[in-house]
């Protein structure tokens, strides 16, 4: 007999179902980058290990902060929401934030083929065109389109700015 981390016996084998799925889903990270293209219809695939997560338990594409788009687990959606909503609506910095996620989040729903339909307003807001990279980000990952993902990596990979840039944020393991 084992015993869960909530204190719930398990007799023999490993708890299965929704509940211990999103678990799992909750402690799993989008990692990694991965190139695909997108098709005449704006559908794109969505790479394996991403999409794993998501069909757990849903998700929203939404305008990102960098002329990207951000795909978060629902899980992850929520807890910003949950958020914004608690933020002072005579504040015109919230309201405004308000409005980019809101207006600018869809569901995210899967074909046969594991791909999303990405929608034009979106598209046109990143610069979308054919070819995009998937960018994993933790809880959520990026979408971007090649020509920005490669401007993005130069600010990257520049490791003497980034000392600098990254020097005041607290990056300790505890």
């Amino acid at each position: 007999m084992f015993v869960g981390e909530s204190g719930e016996k398990w007799v023999g084998r490993r708890k299965t179902g929704v509940l211990a799925l999103m678990r799992m889903a909750e402690q799993m990270f989008f990692l990694g980058q991965f190139y695909h293209s997108l098709d005449e219809k704006g559908r794109l695939t969505v790479p394996a290990r991403f999409r794993e997560i998501l069909l757990i338990e849903g998700g929203f594409v939404m305008q990102g902060f960098d002329q990207n788009l951000m795909v978060l687990p629902s899980s992850t959606f929520n807890a910003y929401a949950h958020a914004i909503q608690k933020m002072n609506i005579a504040d015109e910095s919230a309201r405004l934030l308000r409005r980019m996620l809101y207006a600018s989040a869809y569901q995210v729903e899967f074909d046969k083929a594991g791909r999303i339909l990405v929608p034009q307003v979106l598209r046109q807001y990143a610069g979308i065109q054919t070819e995009v990279v998937f960018a994993g980000n933790g809880d959520y990952f990026e979408i971007w389109s090649v020509e920005e993902w490669q401007r993005q990596n130069e600010i990257l990979q520049d490791s003497e700015t980034n000392a600098h840039r990254f020097a005041t944020l607290n990056l300790s393991s505890e």
